[in-house]
């Protein structure tokens, strides 16, 4: 079998992710020889300012996919939630590893669940939807910019002379890299709806290359891919990508499945949530009509004001 090459971005969770593909593909062929390839991008650069000022399309994946391109890798792994709804024409995703904890944790340094913190407590995210979740459920609290990769931002939000109260993560970063002790609360979708596609690792190749699609197939879950796929299409109708307060969690039960989606004000004062379901092979058409709802109901003015708000 041939080498394959796995680009990967250079932050521990980004490694961990890599490296768990890695180990899937020995363990379905052993034979095969695997490699990463590490890489720096943008989002990885830039971290003293706010995700949204700095772009959404490709922010932390426009490296690895134009490596992918010009053939220097063979796969890229991404954090499903980071990677844009749209996918060129020259790429496919080959595989969904298994979902993780798809939710959003306190962490709080003085051990205070969400509501238990003082009025006006300090809460570190640098995610629109996060921010806006938060003010929709404790308008009273003040929201600070909180960037770098996970060990950065727990340690900031557990130093004790630190301007942070607590912090949002997600559950399953801090799971993967072995700190779900920090976790103070996991917060309910019904008070912090995740992102869409949040906890699914997904695999990206080249659309024409046969042979890795074919051992990627051994990798593929279909649960996390029906779901992601209804989210992503509920996100991809809005036309909001990852820079926007949009949420959106699907499950699946006896070929069912249940989605809810959530538009936000980033002030949270103004909040649409919409909810359907539908046959588990119908997953896009799901994501689409209840986006559909959500634009009948406003959705749409709503996120032309965010847009004006935010830098261009």
């Amino acid at each position: 079998m041939k080498t394959l090459r796995i680009g990967t971005r250079r932050s521990a969770l980004a490694l961990w992710q890599a490296q768990r593909v890695r180990e899937l593909l020995l363990a379905h062929y052993p034979a095969l020889s695997v490699e990463l390839v590490h890489f720096t991008t943008r989002g990885d650069r830039v971290l003293d300012r706010p995700l949204p000022e700095i772009g959404g399309k490709g922010l932390f994946t426009a490296e690895l996919e134009r490596a992918l391109h010009q053939g220097h890798i063979d796969l890229a792994v991404h954090s499903l939630k980071d990677l844009p709804t749209e996918t060129p024409p020259a790429f496919t995703l080959g595989a969904f590893l298994p979902r993780a904890n798809p939710l959003d944790a306190l962490v709080s340094r003085g051990g205070q669940s969400l509501d238990a913190l003082p009025h006006g407590a300090t809460v570190g995210t640098s995610s629109l939807r996060r921010r806006a979740q938060l003010l929709a459920h404790r308008p009273d609290l003040r929201l600070a910019l909180l960037r770098g990769n996970v060990d950065t931002r727990l340690r900031k939000a557990l130093d004790p002379n630190g301007p942070y109260d607590a912090v949002i993560l997600a559950v399953a970063g801090l799971e993967r890299l072995g700190h779900a002790d920090a976790i103070t609360e996991p917060l309910s979708p019904q008070v912090m709806m995740p992102a869409p596609a949040q906890g699914v690792v997904a695999v990206q190749c080249r659309a024409d290359d046969a042979e890795t699609l074919r051992l990627l197939a051994a990798l593929d879950d279909r649960v996390a891919r029906l779901t992601a796929r209804a989210e992503r299409a509920f996100l991809r109708r809005l036309e909001a990508g990852c820079r926007l307060p949009v949420a959106a969690y699907a499950t699946l039960s006896d070929e069912r499945l249940y989605l809810r989606g959530r538009v936000s004000s980033l002030d949270g004062a103004q909040t649409i949530t919409v909810a359907g379901e539908a046959n588990a092979d119908d997953a896009v058409a799901l994501g689409v009509q209840l986006a559909e709802e959500a634009l009948a109901r406003g959705a749409d003015a709503l996120l032309a004001a965010i847009r004006e708000e935010l830098p261009r």
